[in-house]
């Protein structure tokens, strides 16, 4: 049986609303996710409105990691990055000692059509809390796949199931999409301290007690619990060593709250560029 189970919580952004997991009052954190968006399913008609764009905003402390299974978003920051994800694709951003971004939907904005997938923050160690920021995209084929017994999977970070992805991270961790036949039995891997399973799509049963879409099943180190796909289903596994404890506040994590607010007084000052390919407009920083 798991440990705990959250429920999404819907959140409006402004233009279109996300199931929220993480952070949850009673486990903010699972390995070094410290931040877990369900972004969808949503169908937008044509001509996409720019108020539903994500306008340039700040991050220090963390790595956001960008997965989707439907639609197409656009990344510009403030390293003069411009890049497009497409489902399969991942996008890593390590924010460090701070960076900016935007995420737009030029690709879809004329046509408009389904979006879904992913928004995740992964905290950095202390160590590198403050490298320098990065930007890194993953393309389909630099993903490992497996395919056995009715679930296909792909490792998008990390090690599990004895394959390693090719995404670069900073602690050791575990990502995976599964795509679940019905009646699919779905394994948690091994050897990591804290795991946990978020169904996407679907239901399914874990040691004979009923989940649905939208719960995050937290389990122990060393459990083995009995997991299958009630009908076809789609899950998300994460998890890894944990980091300690972290300090969030609106984009910013840290293990200092006098880093924290370094940060806000820094976005408040200017001192975090715009994105060079995108700076008209930006998010102020929220009041305390």
């Amino acid at each position: 049986m798991p440990e705990l189970v959250i429920d999404a919580r819907r959140r409006d952004l402004g233009g279109f609303d996300v199931a929220r997991v993480l952070p949850y009052a009673q486990r903010r954190m699972v390995g070094p996710f410290i931040f877990f968006d369900h972004m969808g399913p949503r169908t937008f008609a044509p001509d996409i409105p720019r108020s539903v764009d994500v306008r340039p905003h700040p991050h220090i402390g963390l790595a956001t990691v960008t997965y989707l299974l439907d639609g197409e978003i656009t990344h510009r920051d403030s390293l003069a990055v411009e890049a497009v994800i497409r489902p399969g694709e991942v996008n890593w951003m390590t924010a460090g000692s701070g960076i900016s971004h935007s995420e737009r939907f030029e690709g879809m904005r004329a046509g408009g059509g389904f979006l879904e997938g992913i928004q995740a923050w992964v905290a950095l160690p202390e160590a590198d809390e403050e490298t320098a920021p990065e930007f890194d995209h993953y393309d389909t084929n630099a993903l490992h796949s497996f395919d056995s017994d009715g679930v296909t999977g792909r490792m998008i970070a990390g090690e599990a199931f004895g394959l390693k992805s090719a995404v670069k991270t900073r602690s050791p961790m575990f990502y995976a999409h599964l795509i679940c036949a019905p009646r699919a039995r779905i394994a948690l891997p091994n050897g990591h301290e804290e795991r946990a399973l978020y169904v996407m799509r679907g239901d399914i049963e874990c040691d004979g007690h009923a989940y649905r879409t939208g719960q995050m099943l937290l389990f122990a180190k060393n459990e083995a619990p009995n997991i299958r796909a009630t009908n076809a289903a789609t899950v998300m596994l994460l998890g890894g060593a944990p980091l300690g404890e972290r300090h969030i506040y609106w984009n910013f994590v840290s293990s200092r709250k006098d880093r924290i607010e370094q940060a806000k007084a820094d976005w408040r000052a200017g001192r975090i560029r715009l994105p060079q390919l995108d700076d008209k407009e930006f998010i102020p920083l929220p009041p305390d």
